[in-house]
């Protein structure tokens, strides 16, 4: 066992990550852009893990040197969650990019000064799926690299991902002298709730739970659940074949009306949102409701992928997609925000 920092300790996958690792018997702090936020998060944790968790947070943000040295001191692992995911597009791109960017080498640095042994960083699938326009290769796996400069094919985010992972391996390949990195990349993360303070990944249950569609727009999506998540992390951290590996978290793709029909399924009673929406409404309606201006660039595509590298070195077989969506589901309406 061993102290583990976790960045951006108030997120869904950090949460998550956070009990889990508790559960291993390793020693636990976090870092959120406030320290005042101690209290609720150790609430939200207590509650929902059903007994008292007492973690330390430390004030650091991805845009400040501020507070990080303190954070990693006396640390064995840092599980790097803290970025950047708006529920709306930004106005400019580097009002993400830069403080992923920027943020990772700063956690990287400080951990190599205070003689971290290995950082687990949380990226994306964003960072593999973007960029190629007509040329995406039929199955992405973790040899896949998104490109950036391809803006048509890109959203703000998903150039964030891409740049700031690209970033943590040039710095450890060129500067990290014996600190070892592993990358997580997942899919939509869903799964369930700890408060009603979401993730913006939840927009795909609680959008049509609430009926803020009319209908679903022509959109495909892989899920993984939260829980598979704070697994593969804490897999990553421990297992001597993880170090300089990325891993790519998926269960399987799903079209946005079939997350539909499995939400009508667990629930009868509600009116949901039923067929398709024609992709000139979509770009429409995103005049009215900002976080479909995110979905745009992905109507009609689909970005398949392999899970092999899950299964087959992390050892994990993942939650069935049909059960993260009913999980997410039943906590969001358990927390009363659909």
């Amino acid at each position: 066992m061993g102290t583990v920092l976790v960045t951006g300790a108030t997120g869904f996958i950090a949460s998550h990550l956070i009990l889990r690792l508790l559960a291993d018997g390793h020693e636990v702090r976090g870092t959120a852009r406030s320290a005042a936020k101690a209290g609720q998060l150790n609430r939200v944790l207590s509650d929902y893990a059903g007994h008292d968790v007492n973690i330390p947070i430390i004030e650091a943000d991805l845009s400040s040197d501020a507070g990080w040295q303190e954070a990693v001191n006396g640390v064995d692992y840092v599980q790097h969650v803290a970025s950047p995911f708006p529920a709306t597009v930004p106005k400019s791109a580097d009002e993400l990019i830069v403080p992923a960017r920027d943020g990772a080498l700063r956690v990287l640095k400080a951990s190599k000064q205070a003689g971290v042994k290995r950082v687990v960083m949380t990226s994306s699938m964003a960072a593999i799926a973007y960029g190629w326009g007509d040329s995406r290769p039929e199955v992405l796996t973790e040899e896949h690299w998104s490109n950036p400069d391809n803006l048509k094919d890109n959203t703000a985010y998903a150039r964030s991902k891409t740049i700031a992972e690209q970033a943590a391996w040039a710095y450890v390949e060129e500067e990290g002298e014996g600190l070892e990195l592993s990358v997580i990349n997942p899919v939509a993360v869903l799964g369930p709730a700890m408060s009603a303070d979401v993730s913006s990944s939840l927009e795909l249950i609680t959008q049509p739970m609430a009926r803020k569609l009319p209908a679903y727009p022509k959109l495909s999506f892989g899920v993984i659940d939260v829980r598979d998540v704070a697994e593969a992390h804490v897999c990553a951290m421990t297992l001597p074949e993880a170090a300089g590996e990325r891993f790519l978290l998926g269960e399987r793709m799903l079209q946005f009306e079939e997350i539909g029909e499995i939400l009508q399924r667990a629930y009868p009673d509600r009116k949901l949102p039923k067929g398709t929406l024609p992709n000139w409404v979509v770009k429409l309606a995103a005049f009215f409701n900002p976080p479909l201006k995110q979905v745009i660039p992905e109507l009609g595509r689909e970005r398949a992928f392999s899970n092999d590298k899950l299964k087959r070195v992390l050892g994990i077989t993942p939650i069935p997609a049909e059960n993260a969506i009913r999980e997410s589901a039943a906590s969001l309406v358990r927390l009363g925000v659909v």
